[in-house]
């Protein structure tokens, strides 16, 4: 896909990862990162041959630091660390995922500040450009040093002997059988490999990053069905008048009020009660909660976009530094930095589900809907009403509060108590990304709700105008499940909207909406 994606160790931003991720696109390493790496490759090599004490290289790991190890196990130490590291559990993860850690753990080690052979990303790179996809477990990561085990589970791929397991071209299969097939030598390890596989959030961040790219989608996904729920239920357009949220000028609300009014712009659904004054809090305000969910979705952003580019190794090699021991020892791999903005951005998403469903909520309640069919039930198929799909996104939002409490806020000791604060950043992405999928699902629901709604109201007023970004909504999820099977059930109906929102189809509608950035 594309033109071919250069690492550098500086430049990657979230977009790159989904296309790479998701997308295939192929991965090169940059030559000036190459120089790099090759120039703190050869200051460990001669640390080794000179026997200067050097973490991870030539002495133990986390509690056992200060034993020292003959550098003629160096490459054994690197491989044992990878193998006694390799103690995940649980599901695997999905491939997209797996797919991002591994080109974020290249473009990490593409810093040059790791210590570690270009081999090393061109492997990784291979392997991403071949489909071989390391079968990586969900659990057993705390965030700290980082997300050891998911990435010792990716160099038991790297490293030659009878060890890991990988997916080649979707096919399950040995690590040794893939690499094979796939033509990728696997890798005798040297000095300070280990740990430049397996230290650093790379795990974290590439669900965040694949989370945040949906979330940016999620959030349009929200204000459409939002403007829709509200041009159905008659609302009144003070709540969203540009002066009003100039005066309390967070960016976020500014930008969902605007939004609105673009959606909106030119209905004769909206003020059409003119007795009404203000509508309940779950319409006017949404550019409120929702510009709130935006604003904290953006420092999530900027968070994460920090850490695609981040050294994350222990010790890091900096050569630029006078003495002789360049090698520092500091707590670059910790979580921490991407495991609260993880938090806040399920604590935000869930917040968006839970707007979408008291709107949602109002659609099917007589009433509350100013004279829509209660549950929203149709004519021809009065049994088929909304009464139930209601239930389940009160459901669905319930289980997000659930996941809701922040993980970041944990830690137990690990390590002998070397390791006595962890981050828990990856449980806060994992949670995190279900959650969006969860809010997902609630917005298709709001938008299969919102649909029946404005057919009833241009059935019941021929010739109506709808807003000009509504209009194409509902033209388009229409589009969506007019092309169902007739027998089709209300849960055909939302997973087909999901998938409709998930390949954003609701968005470019009309010109003029702002993004999350």
């Amino acid at each position: 896909m594309g033109s071919v994606l250069l690492i550098d160790g500086s430049s990657l931003t979230i977009q790159d990862v989904v296309d790479v991720a998701r997308n295939g696109r192929r991965v090169r390493l940059d030559e000036d990162a190459r120089a790099a790496m090759q120039e703190s490759h050869a200051w460990v090599q001669q640390a080794c041959q000179n026997d200067q004490p050097v973490y991870g290289v030539n002495t133990g790991f986390g509690s056992l630091a200060r034993v020292k190890i003959d550098p003629s196990n160096s490459a054994k130490l690197s491989l044992n660390l990878i193998r006694s590291h390799a103690a995940g559990v649980g599901p695997l993860l999905p491939e997209p995922e797996v797919r991002a850690m591994m080109l974020l753990r290249a473009n990490a080690l593409a810093k040059g500040a790791s210590g570690c052979r270009p081999l090393l990303v061109d492997t990784l790179l291979e392997m991403l450009a071949n489909d071989i996809v390391p079968q990586v477990p969900q659990q057993g990561s705390c965030g700290s040093s980082g997300d050891l085990a998911p990435l010792a589970h990716l160099g038991l791929v790297l490293a030659a002997g009878d060890h890991g397991r990988v997916f080649y071209k979707g096919t399950s299969m040995t690590a040794a059988e893939g690499m094979k097939q796939a033509g990728i030598a696997r890798l005798q390890m040297e000095a300070k490999d280990g740990l430049a596989i397996t230290n650093g959030a790379q795990l974290t961040t590439a669900i965040g990053a694949l989370a945040l790219n949906d979330a940016i989608g999620l959030m349009a996904a929200a204000e459409l069905a939002a403007a829709m729920s509200i041009e159905a239920l008659r609302g009144a357009s003070r709540a969203f008048v540009a002066g009003v949220h100039a005066l309390r000028p967070y960016r976020g609300a500014i930008a969902t009020a605007g939004n609105l009014r673009t959606l909106m712009a030119g209905s004769q659904l909206m003020d059409s009660m003119p007795e009404k004054l203000q509508d309940a809090y779950s319409l006017r305000c949404t550019p409120q909660v929702l510009g709130a969910c935006r604003d904290a979705i953006s420092y999530a952003i900027a968070q994460v976009s920090i850490e695609l580019n981040a050294a994350t190794d222990n010790p890091l090699i900096l050569l630029e530094e006078t003495g002789p021991n360049k090698a520092f020892s500091a707590g670059m791999f910790h979580g921490e930095p991407v495991g609260i903005p993880m938090d806040v951005l399920k604590i935000a998403v869930s917040e968006v589900a839970n707007l979408s469903e008291r709107r949602l909520y109002r659609l099917t309640t007589g009433s509350l809907s100013q004279r829509l069919p209660p549950a929203l039930r149709s004519k021809d198929r009065p049994m088929l009403g909304m009464m139930v799909p209601q239930t389940t996104a009160a459901a669905l939002v319930s289980e997000n509060k659930a996941l809701g409490w922040p993980a970041s806020m944990d830690s137990i000791p690990t390590c002998e108590d070397q390791e006595d604060h962890v981050a828990m950043s990856t449980t806060a992405a994992r949670r995190a990304a279900r959650v969006i999928e969860n809010a997902r699902r609630v917005i298709a629901i709001e938008m299969q709700g919102a649909v029946r709604a404005l057919k009833f109201r241009t059935e019941e007023t021929p010739g109506i105008q709808l807003g000009q970004g509504t209009e194409k909504g509902l033209f388009r999820a229409s589009a969506v499940l007019d092309g169902l099977d007739e027998n089709r059930t209300p849960s055909d109906e939302i997973e087909a909207l999901t998938e409709w929102l998930r390949r954003d189809g609701h968005r470019q509608l009309v010109d003029g909406l702002e993004v999350v950035s």
